[in-house]
């Protein structure tokens, strides 16, 4: 049991960057390199997009792809929204709001129709967009910036699928409940901070 509560910890811990959250306003002036690194720059983004993975390798079956891609689409289309100023209230609520929802959604092991699932990923995803475009810089290629955060939470995605795969072929299914768990807290802990 340690050696797969290790495993699955050293999987998120290499999933997690050390940087705080991802709306400094500090990035790159690259397109590519800005849109690929707001996402993995921020601890919110990360535990998200992990849950996500996590959620999709819970439930299983047409939602190992569904729910991701639901989720990078709604996200692609809330940047637009963020590139084009549209104002949409609560962004960075919303996005605390996807790292404990989606987490405790895992923690749960609460498996919905894929339809809600999606919709709830669709959701959060919204805000997570709006901020992706909101905090684009102004010299970046908006299509370069797009692919880059597209890819980077796409990856992260894979990353939490891996992460559900590796525990379910090591039949440690509550290791990934307890991650959700870890993910949860941590969206209480930046809510109340």
């Amino acid at each position: 049991m340690r050696n797969r509560l290790a495993v699955l910890l050293a999987g998120l811990v290499l999933a997690v960057p050390g940087a705080a959250l991802a709306h400094t306003g500090v990035a790159p002036a690259s397109g590519f390199a800005a849109g690929f690194l707001h996402p993995i720059a921020g601890l919110d983004h990360v535990l998200a997009m992990v849950a996500v993975g996590l959620w999709a390798a819970q439930i299983g079956g047409r939602a190992l792809w569904i729910v991701p891609a639901t989720f990078v689409a709604v996200m692609i289309a809330g940047a637009v929204l963020g590139m084009a100023a549209v104002t949409v209230p609560v962004v960075e609520l919303g996005i605390i709001g996807s790292v404990l929802v989606l987490g405790g959604l895992v923690a749960l092991g609460r498996s919905l129709p894929l339809w809600l699932a999606a919709a709830v990923v669709g959701l959060f995803a919204v805000f997570h967009g709006v901020a992706h475009g909101t905090e684009m810089p102004a010299a970046a290629s908006g299509l370069a910036y797009g692919l880059g955060f597209a890819l980077a939470t796409a990856l992260l995605h894979a990353a939490g699928l891996a992460m559900g795969f590796a525990a379910r072929a090591l039949q440690s299914r509550p290791l990934v409940r307890i991650g959700g768990g870890a993910i949860a807290a941590t969206g209480l802990v930046l809510l109340v901070a």
